[in-house]
């Protein structure tokens, strides 16, 4: 394997088992503290590490006037309102169904593509949208898709995670056209400061402001470090300096490891089961995701 693919490839998998780490990591703080303070102290790492790495990699630039309140719209909707959805989600969705459902954000990328941007999905994608849908259904009401209309099943975290899944979707298409301007760091560095702003608002607004923090323990403080310094800031770069090397679908393929790393992770940390609905869930997801990114055969 050549040097140059191999560090974005050993990147990617550090991004994947982080990332999949942080459900776990968001469910243990939660124990001891509110979503407002593990997600205001997360972002706050979060924004140090990536300044630190701007800085070092002489990346710093002002961002021009007009683009600010378009970092701005980007920091509210992939920072502050995203993590309010999943760490409050978090507080009675499982770590494991959190997972599953962020995983299927791929698909309503391209059912945004198909309905917003006229993009024609083919049959396969259709396919691959309705399969994946099928999936999440079967993993929040534990196989008894019936349920989920009765009330029986689901709760208000799943709902809340499952909104966060086309949030994040939004989330990407809009912070595409700045990619092209920007290296990624820098402006991941400035939407995340941002976001971060926002975040202080709903802690000092509306939340406890700093009066939980002295709640911590050993163990909330580990996961919030996971969070802030792996989750928010060390993972964030090595998936982007990953993405400039490997092909974006490639990089998808690491991606979707994710919620098996937390599925793993789940079951000794936090005693969520392994069943077999979980795993027909999952699969199904997958497969749905892979029919949805597939490239068309060329007919020529």
């Amino acid at each position: 394997m050549p040097k140059t693919k191999l560090v974005p490839i050993l990147e990617a998998i550090f991004t994947t088992v982080i990332w999949g780490g942080t459900f776990i990591a968001t469910k243990i703080a939660l124990q001891e503290v509110s979503p407002a303070t593990v997600v205001w102290l997360r972002f706050a790492m979060g924004v140090v590490i990536l300044g630190a790495a701007v800085f070092i990699r002489k990346e710093f630039a002002v961002p021009q006037r007009s683009e600010w309140a378009y970092f701005a719209l980007l920091g509210f909707i992939g920072v502050a309102f995203h993590q309010w959805l999943q760490a409050n989600g978090l507080q009675t969705a499982q770590a494991t169904t959190t997972a599953w459902i962020v995983a299927s954000t791929p698909v309503f990328i391209a059912l945004l593509g198909w309905l917003v941007l006229k993009e024609k999905p083919g049959w396969l994608r259709i396919g691959g949208i309705a399969l994946a849908a099928i999936g999440v259904l079967l993993i929040v009401s534990k196989g008894n898709i019936g349920a989920l209309f009765t009330g029986q099943e689901g709760t208000i975290g799943d709902l809340l995670v499952l909104i966060s899944a086309p949030n994040w979707a939004v989330y990407t298409i809009l912070s595409r056209r700045e990619l092209g301007n920007h290296p990624a760091a820098r402006m991941m560095f400035y939407v995340m400061l941002l976001g971060w702003i926002f975040t202080a608002v709903w802690i000092f607004g509306f939340g406890p402001g700093l009066s939980e923090i002295g709640h911590l323990d050993l163990k909330g403080w580990s996961a919030i470090l996971v969070l802030g310094i792996f989750g928010s800031g060390l993972a964030y770069i090595a998936y982007y300096d990953a993405l400039q090397v490997l092909p974006a679908s490639q990089l998808g393929v690491f991606l979707n490891i994710e919620p098996l790393v937390t599925t793993l992770l789940a079951a000794p940390l936090l005693g969520e089961p392994i069943t077999f609905i979980v795993i027909l869930g999952g699969a199904v997801i997958l497969f749905g995701i892979y029919l949805v990114n597939r490239k068309p055969m060329n007919t020529n």
